[in-house]
């Protein structure tokens, strides 16, 4: 029975001799989704529509770069070997970790350059970006990476698991973790939880953002504990649970130290584009 199992193609559809990839197209959608969430509460909180239109722009590529050369930087030893590989993104192979660095920095230049308060931009980009991480995670589904251990395919019926979800699991004669679908509905309560947050709790600015680093890296410290293909710093630390652990801590200090130094003096709601201090 096992055998007759037939992998989903990762391959979308073919113009000429160009194979579109699911891995981007489910990448893409998740960008589309977030920047027209993103937009929609612009106009809410005053700022132009266009703003995040501008931002992306920039983000896009230069996360996408970041993404990739983080990877890239931790598995030097196959890539120096193979440098052909490095631009092969639709393999898969990017850090999300990397993705945030690049944006992150990305966002402060522009923030500085068109005079809009930084914290802002953040805390209204949030529930998007946790929404195209857990959109985004179904494209290592169709890939079959970002899996975890082996387990038996009584395993994965328990969970309830739709019939496609089982037989995508099902690599090179064995079953595996979905720890893709972990980390994708702990982003997706994530971003229900961001949204109750921003409609219910008025909260500084700044903070909602730094809710995210924290329910993410909460929930992505446990999940990579699972996964068989972590990014190591050394023989026995994960890269990203060590990242995690560090941005759950400088988020919550973050949020304590600037409620007593003032420097989050305005509120989420309001439309105030100007910068107290970062």
């Amino acid at each position: 029975m096992n055998q007759s199992i037939t992998p989903i193609d990762p391959i979308a559809f073919q113009l000429g001799p160009l194979q579109v990839h699911w891995y981007g197209v489910i990448i893409g959608v998740g960008i589309a989704l977030g920047l027209y969430l993103a937009i929609s509460e612009s106009k809410r909180l005053g700022l132009h529509p266009d703003t995040f239109v501008d931002l992306l722009v920039w983000a896009i590529p230069i996360a996408i770069l970041s993404a990739r050369a983080y990877y890239v930087l931790f598995e030097w030893d196959y890539y120096s070997q193979n440098p052909g590989d490095i631009i092969k993104v639709w393999n898969g192979g990017i850090a999300i970790h990397g993705a945030l660095i690049g944006s992150v920095i990305t966002a402060l230049v522009f923030a500085k350059r068109k005079g809009i308060s930084f914290w802002k931009l953040a805390d209204i980009a949030a529930p998007s970006i946790i929404l195209g991480q857990a959109i985004g995670r179904w494209g290592n589904f169709m890939n079959q990476e970002a899996h975890g251990g082996e387990v038996t395919r009584a395993f994965l019926e328990n969970l309830h698991l739709p019939q496609f979800i089982i037989d995508q699991m099902y690599i090179n004669g064995a079953y595996y973790h979905p720890t893709f679908l972990y980390e994708s509905l702990w982003n997706i309560a994530g971003f229900i939880l961001l949204l109750v947050l921003r409609r219910k709790v008025n909260l500084r600015r700044g903070e909602l953002f730094l809710t995210y680093v924290i329910w993410y890296s909460i929930g992505r410290f446990f999940v990579e504990g699972m996964r068989t293909d972590s990014l190591m710093l050394t023989e026995y630390l994960r890269m990203a649970q060590v990242i995690s652990l560090v941005l759950i801590a400088v988020a919550a200090v973050l949020i304590v130290f600037r409620r007593k130094s003032g420097m989050a003096k305005h509120a989420y709601h309001d439309k105030s584009n100007e910068e107290v201090n970062m």
